[in-house]
C-alpha cells in the first residue's frame, strides 16, 4: 500500500479555515464513504484494504456502520449550515456489499439526515458479482441508491488469474441484471493491460460487457504499483511489465467497440450511454468540487484544503471513539498547485478545459498540440477550449505537461 503523503499536522477538532468554508454554498458537495475490506487481496491493488479476519474489535464489518456514522457526525459539526444538501454519495473500497446491505443503507440515511439529499442526488456503491445478490441489490434501491458500479475486469479465466480475482465471470451478467431489475442504472469496470493478455483476450471482455447493457463502462489501463504482490512478480521475471503500445492499442480498441456500440467518451477512461449516465461523483473530483471521505484512508477536499485520513481500521476507529478527528495531516493548495490540478483534470473531460484558464506559455502551447494531432483544431480555434483527439487521449500526460510548460 502507498504511504500517506507529507503534510501539515491536522487539528483533533477537525475545523477548517473560514476561508475554505466560505466556497461551499451553492457548491456541488460530495460524499465518498471507503469501505477497506475484501474477502481476497488482489495482487495488483494497492488501495487500502484488508482481509476479513485481519483486524480486531472496532474495526470490523460489524462495527464499519457505526464507526463511519461517527465521522459523518464529525463532518456535519464541521461544515455546518452553509454545506447545504449533498450532490453525491460513493461507497466505495474494498468491496463495499462485504457488508450488509442494510448497513449501506443505514449509511445513506446517516447521509440524509445529517445533510440532506438533493434532489435526484446519485447514489452509487460498487459491488463484487461474487458478493451481491439480486434480493440485496433491492434492498440497496429501496434504501436510496440509484446506482451500482460492478467490478468485472475481464471475462477471460486465465486474465482473472492474474489479477486474483476470484469472482465467475458469469456472476457479472447476474449482478447486472438483479441490478437493472431493481432499478439501478448499471456501470461495469473493465481492466486492459495485464499481463498475458492478448487482444483478441480484451476484445472478448469489450463485447461481453457491451452485451450486457450496462449504462456506463471504465476501462483502466493496468499499472504496476510499488509495494503490490504483482510489482514484486514483475521484479523477479515471474510477470511482464505492461507494453506501453498493447496498451494503446487496447485503447483504441475499447474506444471503436464502444463508439460503435452507443457509448460516448466523457473522460479519457470512462464511457457513458448518455449525458444522464454519467458518472457525476466522478466528475465533481475532475471539476474540483468539494467532498468529504468517510473511512480509514479517504481524502477529502474543500475549498483548496485537502486532508486525509489515518490508514488503518482500528486506529481510525480509536480516534472517533475518543471524539477526535481521524485525519492524519493535511495542506493548503497554492493558486498555482490549484491551477496545474485544474489543468491535469479538466483536460481529459470531453467538454476540454477553457484556454483562457491557461497561463501564457500554455495558451502559446495549444497550436503545437493542434498540429500534433493531440488537440481538436474546431474546438481550440472556435470554443477556446482544449479538447483532446483520440491519439490526445492516449497522450493525455504529455498533452499536460506542455500545457503547463513542465
Amino acid at each position: 500500500m502507498p504511504r500517506l503523503p507529507d503534510g501539515d499536522p491536522a487539528p483533533a477538532s477537525g475545523e477548517l479555515p473560514p476561508e475554505a468554508l466560505a466556497t461551499l454554498p451553492g457548491a456541488r458537495l460530495g460524499l465518498y464513504l471507503h469501505v477497506p475490506f475484501c474477502s481476497v487481496r488482489c495482487g495488483y491493488c494497492d488501495f487500502n484494504t484488508y482481509t476479513l479476519g485481519e483486524l480486531g474489535p472496532g474495526a470490523s464489518t460489524d462495527d464499519f456502520a457505526t464507526t463511519a456514522l461517527a465521522e459523518l457526525d464529525l463532518a456535519a459539526r464541521v461544515l455546518g449550515d452553509g454545506a447545504g444538501p449533498v450532490h453525491t454519495v460513493f461507497v466505495g473500497g474494498g468491496t463495499p456489499t462485504l457488508l450488509p446491505p442494510d448497513d449501506l443503507v443505514r449509511l445513506v440515511n446517516g447521509v440524509r439526515e445529517r445533510f440532506g439529499l438533493a434532489d435526484g442526488a446519485e447514489v452509487t456503491t460498487e459491488a463484487n458479482p461474487d458478493s451481491v445478490t439480486p434480493e440485496d441489490l433491492r434492498t440497496l434501491a429501496d434504501g436510496g441508491f440509484t446506482r451500482v458500479s460492478i467490478g468485472m475486469q475481464s471475462v477471460v479465466p486465465h486474465v482473472l488469474r492474474t489479477l486474483d480475482r476470484t469472482h465467475d465471470p458469469a456472476r457479472v451478467a447476474l449482478a447486472v441484471e438483479g441490478a437493472r431489475a431493481a432499478g439501478l442504472a448499471t456501470s461495469v469496470d473493465l481492466i486492459y493491460g495485464t499481463p498475458g493478455e492478448s487482444l483478441e483476450d480484451w476484445r472478448a471482455s469489450l463485447e461481453a460487457a457491451i452485451a450486457l447493457g450496462p449504462d456506463h463502462v471504465s476501462a483502466y489501463a493496468l499499472v504496476i504499483e510499488e509495494g503490490t504482490r504483482m510489482a514484486v512478480q514483475v521484479r523477479r521475471g515471474e510477470l511482464p511489465l505492461p507494453d506501453g503500445d498493447d496498451e494503446a492499442d487496447k485503447y483504441e480498441l475499447a474506444d471503436e467497440l464502444l463508439s460503435a456500440a452507443g457509448f460516448g467518451w466523457y473522460e479519457v477512461s470512462n464511457w457513458a450511454r448518455d449525458d444522464a449516465a454519467r458518472c457525476r461523483h466522478n466528475e465533481g473530483y475532475w471539476r474540483g468540487d468539494p467532498w468529504w471521505g468517510i473511512g480509514p484512508g479517504a481524502h477529502s477536499h474543500v475549498g483548496g484544503v485537502r486532508w486525509w485520513n489515518v490508514k488503518h481500521p482500528r486506529t481510525y476507529a480509536a480516534a472517533l471513539a475518543e471524539g477526535r478527528s481521524p485525519a492524519a495531516g493535511r495542506e493548503t493548495l497554492t493558486a498555482e498547485q490549484r491551477h496545474d490540478e485544474r489543468v491535469l483534470l479538466g483536460v481529459r473531460l470531453r467538454e476540454g478545459l477553457p484556454v483562457d484558464v491557461l497561463h501564457a506559455d500554455g495558451r502559446t502551447a495549444v497550436a503545437g498540440l493542434v498540429a500534433d494531432g493531440l488537440v481538436d483544431g474546431r474546438a481550440a480555434v472556435g470554443e477556446r477550449r482544449v479538447v483532446l483527439t483520440r491519439r490526445g487521449r492516449l497522450l493525455a500526460d504529455a498533452v499536460v505537461r506542455r500545457l503547463l510548460g513542465v
